[in-house]
C-alpha cells in the first residue's frame, strides 16, 4: 500500500491568518498556504521557523487540517520552548516562515465497510483531525490525554470518541489502550500517532489482533528533509540511503507501517 508523500518547494513566507489559545499551553494557528494546501496531505507536517537569527533550525509541526477551498492550512501545537512560544505569539497578517508540506502522509485507500481506530495520544491527536475527515470507513476516535481535553468535539463530527485521561477526569482513567479495552471496542485497522510508548503497546495491539497498523512517530528534527540524519528510527530493512538499519522520520516517515519500524 503506497502512503501518501509530497515536498516541500522552499522555505516560504506565508500569513497567519487565524490563532487561538485550546487549552493551556495548547495553540492552533490557521496559516494562509496557497498552493501549499492544494498539495497537503492527512500526515504530514510543516517546519516553522523563528524569526530569530540566532536559532536557525525550524520546529516540525504536524498538520492538523487542510482546507483547499481557502488555501489554508492548520496547525494545533504545544508551547514547549523558545520556538513555540514566539509561535504562540503571532497575530493574524502577521508573516510566519514555513517549509513544507513535508514527509509521508497516511494512506488513503477506501477502506469500505471495515472499521478503523484513529488513535492519538498528547499532542499526537491534532494530525489524527484531517485523517478523520479524509478517510472513508466506519470510524471510532480513541484520544488520549493527561488531564485538559482538546479537538474532541470536533472528532465528533466524524464518528464516536472515546476519551482517556491520566488522572480520569474525563472518560476511562489510564490511556488509550485501557480505554479499547473497557469499551470493548473492535476494529479491522489502526491509524495512531503519539509518544512512543503509546505506540509500541498500539502495535502489540494491532499484532495481537491481526490488525492492518500505521503509526506516525514523533522525533526530534533538525532538517526536516532527510538529510541530517537526526531522527532516525530503526528499522526492520536496510536504508537505501544510510546503508544500516534506520529510517530517516522526516523523509521515510513520518507515517510507517507498522511492521516497518522497531519501537
Amino acid at each position: 500500500m503506497e502512503k501518501t508523500e509530497s515536498f516541500g518547494k522552499g522555505k516560504r513566507t506565508l500569513k497567519v491568518a487565524a490563532q487561538e489559545c485550546l487549552t493551556e499551553g495548547i495553540y492552533s494557528m490557521w496559516i494562509e498556504a496557497e498552493d501549499m494546501a492544494e498539495a497537503a496531505a492527512p500526515g504530514q507536517f510543516l517546519s516553522l521557523y523563528t524569526r530569530d537569527s540566532g536559532h536557525l533550525l525550524p520546529r516540525p509541526v504536524s498538520i492538523c487540517e487542510i482546507d483547499r477551498d481557502k488555501g489554508m492550512l492548520r496547525i494545533v501545537y504545544r508551547v514547549a520552548g523558545f520556538g513555540t512560544e514566539e509561535f504562540s505569539r503571532y497575530q493574524p497578517g502577521e508573516p510566519v516562515i514555513v517549509l513544507g508540506p513535508l514527509g509521508n502522509g497516511f494512506p488513503l485507500e477506501d477502506k469500505g465497510g471495515r472499521r478503523a481506530f484513529l488513535v492519538g495520544g498528547g499532542i499526537g491527536i491534532p494530525p489524527m483531525l484531517q485523517l478523520a475527515k479524509e478517510l472513508k470507513c466506519q470510524k471510532q476516535m480513541v484520544l488520549g490525554y493527561r488531564d485538559k481535553l482538546f479537538l474532541n468535539e470536533e472528532f465528533a463530527r466524524f464518528g464516536p470518541v472515546f476519551v482517556a485521561t491520566e488522572d480520569g477526569s474525563a472518560g476511562t482513567r489510564g490511556n488509550v489502550l485501557d480505554a479499547i479495552k473497557e469499551q470493548g471496542l473492535e476494529a479491522d485497522v489502526v491509524y495512531a500517532c503519539g509518544p512512543k510508548p503509546m505506540l509500541r503497546a498500539v502495535k502489540d495491539l494491532a499484532m495481537e489482533r491481526g490488525m492492518e497498523c500505521w503509526l506516525s512517530l514523533e522525533e526530534r528534527m533538525a532538517c526536516g528533509v532527510g538529510a541530517c540524519l537526526g531522527c532516525v528510527c530503526r528499522s526492520k530493512d536496510t536504508d537505501s540511503h544510510s546503508h544500516v538499519k534506520n529510517k530517516r522520520v522526516c523523509k521515510d516517515g513520518p507515517v510507517f507501517a507498522a511492521g516497518e519500524v522497531e519501537l
